[in-house]
């Protein structure tokens, strides 16, 4: 996203910070503010409805500085950040700077501040069962993820009956995908699928083994990552006919960013 919406120097009188009389007699604040949208409406309609607006952005931005009170700049430009984005429907993304030019130092300075950069990422999920209902299993599933308030555009593919994969003396699966767009960190999407997994009864046992509900990461954005519980993209993906038939009825044309393959070239070469 390139198109930029800018506000620079809004000038805030708020209680933030670590010592007592900061919190108690306030201070000064500058905050800068980068927001990511699509303007080609707004700039061919002339219409604000089209956009987003910088005076309530500013005005937004005052509030919340002024009715909450953290010790830390970290704490307010994070939690100011996840505020807006929740909020404004059309913002994608934004960078944010939060400034402190009388900061407790007693040396000479413009001022301290903190920049961080967030947004809303584009997320695609394989879903599984093959124990009990595993339809509602499923559906449990897709619900907790719409409830959650750091998702939003939640969809998901039709249903596949699959013969099991790896260990395959077990019921057949249920297999779907799941598209959204999330503010977590691939990390915390995780700890949100382990939970809705657990609130479903997942126990984890043998590799690859029967599961009330199965719930991974196949692509986060173009994100390309290797920990030790998290992979992504999800390896073997482009291998597994379960995964690729349901994605593909989501985002056929979606560029796997190592293979270099879109998800329907991997399926059709499956």
């Amino acid at each position: 996203m390139t198109d930029q919406i800018r506000i620079q120097n809004l000038e805030v009188y708020a209680h933030h910070g670590v010592f007592p009389e900061e919190a108690k007699l306030g201070q000064k604040f500058l905050v800068d503010a980068v927001l990511y949208t699509d303007l080609r409406e707004a700039g061919f309609t002339d219409h604000i409805s089209a956009s987003v607006d910088y005076g309530f952005v500013c005005h937004f931005i005052t509030e919340f500085m002024k009715e909450n009170t953290f010790q830390l700049l970290e704490s307010v430009a994070e939690h100011l950040a996840e505020a807006l984005l929740l909020e404004i429907p059309k913002l994608e993304s934004l960078d944010l700077e939060i400034k402190k030019p009388w900061a407790p130092i007693a040396l000479p300075l413009d001022a301290a501040s903190v920049r961080i950069s967030r947004g809303w990422h584009t997320v695609y999920l394989s879903v599984g069962s093959n124990l009990g209902d595993r339809e509602a299993y499923i559906r449990s599933g897709l619900d907790a993820l719409t409830a959650d308030r750091h998702t939003r555009d939640v969809q998901i593919s039709s249903l596949m009956e699959t013969e099991p994969y790896g260990y395959t003396d077990q019921p057949s699966f249920l297999n779907a995908a799941i598209g959204l767009r999330t503010l977590y960190t691939p990390e915390e999407l995780l700890e949100l699928l382990h939970r809705v997994e657990a609130e479903a009864g997942r126990e984890r046992g043998i590799h690859w083994g029967p599961r009330t509900l199965d719930l991974d990461i196949l692509f986060y954005d173009d994100v390309t990552l290797e920990k030790k519980d998290l992979i992504v993209p999800h390896p073997d993906m482009e291998n597994r006919l379960f995964v690729l038939k349901p994605l593909s009825e989501l985002c056929p044309g979606r560029v796997h960013p190592v293979l270099r393959k879109t998800v329907l070239q991997m399926l059709l070469s499956i």
